[in-house]
């Protein structure tokens, strides 16, 4: 079954029995708009360098989230850099639209409980393993040795920028992990849009932790 780079992250993101989200979602949400625009680079639809996003190609890949993500940007005359479009990007609803995607298409179960009988609570356990079971078999072979496609190296980058590395893949070799987010292995043009992607996330993340932080302050 084909998911998004984006819905990769989010299986990666969840426990597989419980379905509970296993980063904050000052992490994740970012790293989850970062997933969407990167998967725009790898398919050559824009341009990703880390001052600006520009269209290469407006043709639609015949997904909802992207093709709306990828009509907004032509849609704009003056290029932004890509920590601005994920600022604008991120958000629970865009979160809550691909996991209930996944759980429409079957690959998860939509769990609805409170906390303390007041509290509205929803999991995602797994509905077929086995689509995670590919994105971690994909990803562990590429951290073990063998050479990364682009998009599986957009994943990666995304996880570590998204600190997710440490809990989806607890065996790995931080090394490899900070190679291949790098874009150490790649040519220059997917090197630098994996760059691109990573700096982007990494920016996002901070700023939204950073925004958490002073609300919480306040309070």
């Amino acid at each position: 079954m084909r998911v998004t780079i984006a819905e990769e992250l989010l299986l990666l993101a969840h426990s597989d029995d419980k379905g509970k989200q296993i980063i904050n979602t000052t992490q994740l949400d970012p790293a989850v708009a970062g997933a969407l625009l990167a998967e725009l680079a790898v398919t050559d639809r824009v341009e990703l360098t880390k001052k600006k996003v520009t269209i290469k190609d407006p043709t639609p890949l015949g997904d909802e989230e992207l093709d709306a993500l990828l009509a907004r940007i032509a849609d704009k005359s003056a290029p932004r850099s890509p920590a601005w479009r994920l600022s604008k990007l991120q958000s629970g609803k865009l979160r809550k639209r691909l996991l209930t995607r996944l759980a429409t298409t079957g690959v998860l179960t939509e769990q609805q409980s409170t906390v303390l009988g007041l509290f509205p609570v929803t999991r995602w356990p797994e509905a077929d393993p086995s689509v995670e079971a590919n994105v971690k078999e994909r990803v562990s072979a590429v951290l073990t040795g063998a050479d990364p496609d682009p998009r599986t190296a957009v994943l990666i980058a995304i996880v570590h920028a998204a600190k997710l590395d440490r809990k989806a893949f607890p065996g790995a070799d931080r090394a490899r992990v900070k190679q291949i987010a790098k874009g150490e292995w790649a040519g220059d043009a997917v090197a630098k849009t994996i760059a691109a992607a990573n700096a982007a996330a990494v920016a996002a993340i901070t700023a939204a932790t950073s925004a958490a932080t002073t609300a919480s302050s306040g309070s």
